[in-house]
């Protein structure tokens, strides 16, 4: 396994925890309050720069608000990350 794909991995497994909170009725926002935070702290940590920074308060943003948790926020971030990155590369590529 590479390590887009290991990332990738994360990336879901984190989106997936911040959407389990909905799995005990009730609980869920009351969790969001300790995950939100947390959340976004790892989101900085993994993207880093502008990005993350950004992604980081949109993320404790979404994770805060009730009916939010849906967005797939890490997923989407590691998506901009990973295809960016080749059209960046093949414009590159394309130039030279």
């Amino acid at each position: 396994m590479n390590k887009q794909q290991t990332s990738l991995l994360f990336c879901l497994l984190m989106d997936a925890v911040g959407y389990a909170s909905y799995a005990v009725p009730f609980l869920g926002e009351f969790a969001d309050i300790i995950w939100a935070p947390v959340s976004a702290l790892i989101f900085y940590k993994m993207f880093g720069g502008w990005k993350g920074a950004f992604g980081a308060g949109f993320n404790f943003i979404e994770e805060l608000l009730p009916g939010l948790d849906f967005i797939p926020s890490f997923t989407l971030m590691w998506a901009w990350n990973y295809f960016g990155s080749k059209k960046t590369n093949s414009t590159i590529i394309k130039a030279a």
